[in-house]
């Protein structure tokens, strides 16, 4: 699959130059960090570079001269406000990782030696360069928790509606099933995570599975004296569990509640691409940088679990969802007829830098591009499109739900909606249903891990066509531990 998705990759940006790109909407994971156990983690210095080569690599691919996927008309060098959107919650990590992503789109002038781009001539004939060498202030959007902008980036949180359809996992069969099967597996891990404060043998199960993924994780990077004897393969099963739990805490396609927020993340990528439409190309790109939980819900909303296993995964660290707006042509305008728009999404596993920017099919879909119209048409169907919307689905209690409290008696679910020439109206109606599909049932399979039992569920079509909680997907395993970031 992989060897095919890089030939198409490769043939996409063979013809490139008959395309022309208008606009993009990227959606950042946060780069390397501490691990999430303790509250006081923190980005790391790998994960600074990681963002800011992340960043670099969209500057290379998307606005400098020569390109090869250059939006049409952005600014190759000199940061141009009304070009560029950029938001992340109020977190220090995903703020700092957008940062250090927006320092390598656009880097100090001095470091492209441009610094003559950004330098001001007074009227007294004296040339004043910015400080820093340079530094380019691209303005981010920080968005506080008590701010009704946060729901569209981190829309899981002050959501009753969401907490509480998450929960039901637990009670569910493939939960039950997993704790069971799994313990021996987690039990032999109490020797790496005895030193933990608040952890017990009894903590070690799939119940705490992406807790426990976490911290081993983050010892193997920082802390390999931990982690001596935890090998590839364990490590592996270790991510391919908390992929899972995570996948079902987040998206279950007859429960739209546990995907609130990646309906809200929808609903962002679709609004920054329609004011790149609605504005005629003024608006070039857009990043934001939510929680992996988010993505993991938009991932089943949009059925990208249909066009790659990978994505019923945590995204890595530092990876990028990229959605592209463009034309099969060559055009120097943007179009006056936006039947000739297209999109595509894009993803990236990862910062390394020969990893590639690779096409993925949308909405179960066969091809990887769609036409703006019926992208606007899918999107919005899975979409939450405002904050009066937001709040009612949630029925939350937060400050900027007042004025929409005595709607909240009852969640509302997803809209229906239209788009005309890049503006939006939203239908009267609620639909129950939300795209993204997760499969049949599946069946159980036993593999071997270091000498002990370990249990699989392994992936298999039933014929009979239940919606319910996703089996643990095994996917290509890494050659090494360290390409399997998350």
């Amino acid at each position: 699959m992989l060897l095919a998705s890089l030939i198409i990759v490769s043939v996409s940006l063979a013809t490139a130059a008959a395309e022309t790109v208008h606009g993009i909407m990227v959606v950042s994971r946060h780069g390397d960090r501490t691990s999430k156990h303790y509250s006081d983690y923190t980005l790391t210095n790998l994960g600074y570079d990681q963002a800011f080569d992340v960043g670099s690599f969209f500057r290379d691919t998307y606005v400098v001269d020569g390109a090869p996927r250059k939006i049409l008309g952005i600014s190759p060098e000199a940061y141009v406000t009304n070009q560029l959107y950029a938001a992340a919650p109020d977190q220090q990590i995903l703020l700092k990782t957008t940062t250090a992503f927006l320092q390598g789109l656009y880097p100090p002038f001095e470091d492209i030696n441009a610094l003559s781009v950004g330098t001001e001539t007074l009227n007294n004939g004296t040339a004043v360069a910015p400080p820093l060498n340079g530094y380019q202030f691209v303005y981010l959007h920080s968005r506080q928790n008590n701010s009704p902008d946060t729901m569209w980036i981190k829309g899981d949180e002050l959501c009753p509606a969401f907490t509480a359809a998450s929960a039901t996992f637990k009670q569910s069969a493939v939960f039950q099933d997993n704790l069971a099967r799994t313990k021996p597996f987690y039990a032999q891990f109490w020797s790496v995570l005895q030193n933990v404060w608040d952890y017990t043998p009894t903590n070690l199960t799939y119940a705490k599975a992406y807790d426990i993924f976490d911290l081993i994780y983050v010892a193997s990077i920082h802390n390999r004296t931990i982690t001596a004897n935890v090998t590839d393969d364990q490590m592996f099963q270790l991510r391919t569990l908390a992929d899972n739990a995570e996948f079902n805490n987040n998206f279950n396609e007859s429960q739209p509640a546990r995907s609130i927020g990646g309906a809200a993340l929808a609903g962002q990528i679709f609004t920054q691409l329609n004011q790149t439409v609605s504005s005629q190309g003024k608006l070039k790109l857009s990043v934001v940088t939510p929680s992996y939980n988010n993505q993991l819900g938009l991932f089943g909303l949009t059925k990208l679990t249909a066009a790659s296993p990978d994505f019923f995964g945590l995204p890595p660290y530092a990876s990028a969802l990229t959605f592209e707006l463009f034309t099969p042509t060559t055009m120097s305008t943007f179009p006056s007829n936006i039947d000739d728009l297209m999109v595509r999404a894009m993803f990236r596993n990862g910062s390394d830098g020969a990893a590639p920017l690779l096409p993925f099919a949308l909405f179960g879909r066969p091809s990887l591009s769609v036409t703006w119209k019926d992208f606007s048409t899918e999107m919005l169907k899975v979409s939450i499109t405002s904050t009066g919307q937001w709040c009612k689905t949630c029925n939350s209690t937060a400050t900027f739900c007042l004025p929409y409290a005595s709607a909240n008696a009852t969640a509302a679910p997803m809209p229906t909606a239209s788009a005309v020439n890049g503006q939006t109206t939203s239908g009267g109606g609620m639909s129950n249903a939300v795209a993204g599909v997760i499969g049949a049932m599946v069946t159980l399979g036993f593999v071997l891990v270091g000498g002990l039992a370990f249990f699989l569920l392994r992936r298999a079509l039933s014929k009979k066509k239940t919606v319910g909680e996703a089996a643990i997907v095994p996917r290509e395993k890494p050659s090494s531990v360290g390409s399997s970031e998350v």
